[in-house]
């Protein structure tokens, strides 16, 4: 595998798990709610895609930590792993 392939899949993947950090930091410690009330009521609102999009927000300073440290194919990934989750919300916020 190229090393251009390896660096944008490491910034997918950095990506992949900044996002499940921010679903866990949301329905942990910004909700008002316990851990499975939240889940609870995101399953019953069909609240999905919102979440998802509040999740993804730690994307944005992973990104610029790889554009500052000119880590640009990492920055790339990122940057293709957050248009996916963006996708992913629009398609849940339709169904």
């Amino acid at each position: 595998m190229g090393t251009i392939k390896k660096d944008i899949l490491i910034g997918i993947l950095v990506s992949i798990f900044s996002t499940a950090c921010g679903i866990f930091l949301y329905l942990q410690y910004f909700s008002k709610y316990s851990f499975d009330a939240t889940v609870e009521m995101i399953k019953e609102g069909n609240l999905y895609g919102q979440v998802l999009a509040l999740a993804a927000l730690p994307n944005i300073f992973v990104f610029f930590i790889f554009i500052k440290k000119r880590q640009d194919y990492r920055a790339r990934g990122v940057l293709i792993a957050s248009i996916l989750t963006a996708l992913t919300t629009f398609v849940l916020k339709l169904f």
